[in-house]
């Protein structure tokens, strides 16, 4: 995992505290990239690489029967004696979604891991309602899905914050039955970053599954605390009880230098397992500690991984 260096947050509740203004400036420049191309209907302020109706001139085909005669280029036709047809680039529009899984196990860490989902959130929400794009928020655990969708406009920054700041982490993840809600209710073409730390007892393949065959351009960030990636360097050792935070299964243990390295081992290989999941479906993915400079992962990392430009 890539070194961010370390900031440490308090838990925010203010509107501010979750996108300062020094991180907006960072941000204004930036934009959402769908890997996918998207067709749909609606047109509105992204250039995209179909060929259609708009402002923007692409390149020129020739004139077939049954072509529209406006966009005939009548100065070819002088020139060469044949028909050409313009063709334009497209402007469509793309949809944001970000889902942030709202389950028990999110409230732990120090950074907290659903503070930092938060967060993120309201830094990628900002992103995409800068530049003209809709956004659509989810939380989901084993309550059900909440939403708050189709924001469009600079403005609906804060009715974002508000909504974010509503959010509890509670109960178990249903990770499953949350993707088939949320595939069900897509509108528009779009991208959608799922904000999560996976810790999902029955793998999230199919979950996934359902992102991908509803339309969705789907980017996993694994969220997780600095405890969970090196416990001895968070200071836990000795004689602990251990409680899962979602079943209330609980054991106690004494953490070892031995014990630790089986237990970064199996993190290991349940985080590779993870992006190998994502990857047999098409998903982006990428694995994040909470103790990451915000502003650095964002117009860096991101960027670099195709997430962003």
């Amino acid at each position: 995992m890539a070194d961010f260096g370390k900031t440490m947050h308090a838990r925010p509740e203010k509107i501010d505290e979750l996108l300062g203004s020094q991180l907006m400036a960072s941000l204004d420049k930036l934009d959402i990239v769908a890997r996918k191309i998207f067709s749909g209907k609606t047109q509105g302020e992204r250039r995209s690489r179909r060929r259609g109706m708009s402002v923007e001139f692409a390149d020129y085909r020739q004139y077939t029967s049954g072509d529209d005669l406006r966009f005939i280029d009548w100065n070819v036709y002088a020139r060469l004696d044949r028909l050409f047809m313009k063709i334009f680039l497209e402007e469509e529009e793309l949809t944001l979604g970000i889902a942030i899984d709202a389950s028990a196990s999110m409230e732990f860490g120090n950074p907290n891991k659903f503070d930092f989902a938060r967060r993120l959130a309201m830094a990628l929400g900002y992103i995409a309602l800068s530049s003209h794009n809709k956004v659509s928020l989810f939380s989901f655990n084993d309550k059900g899905v909440r939403r708050l969708s189709a924001m469009r406009g600079q403005k609906r920054t804060r009715d974002a914050g508000q909504w974010l700041l509503g959010l509890m982490p509670e109960g178990g993840t249903s990770f499953v039955d949350a993707c088939k809600t949320i595939s069900t209710s897509r509108l528009g073409r779009g991208v959608l970053v799922v904000l999560s730390d996976c810790f999902e007892t029955d793998g999230i393949k199919q979950g996934l599954s359902y992102l991908v065959g509803g339309g969705w351009d789907v980017f996993v960030m694994q969220i997780l605390s600095p405890e969970e990636i090196d416990p001895i360097q968070a200071g836990l050792e000795g004689d602990l009880r251990l409680e899962d935070a979602e079943s209330s299964d609980a054991c106690e243990i004494t953490v070892t230098a031995p014990l630790v390295d089986t237990y970064k081992k199996r993190l290991r290989l349940y985080c590779e397992d993870i992006r190998e999941q994502c990857t047999r479906v098409g998903a982006g993915s990428v694995k994040v500690s909470t103790d990451v400079n915000m502003e650095q992962l964002i117009v860096e990392y991101l960027r670099s991984r195709g997430l962003l430009r």
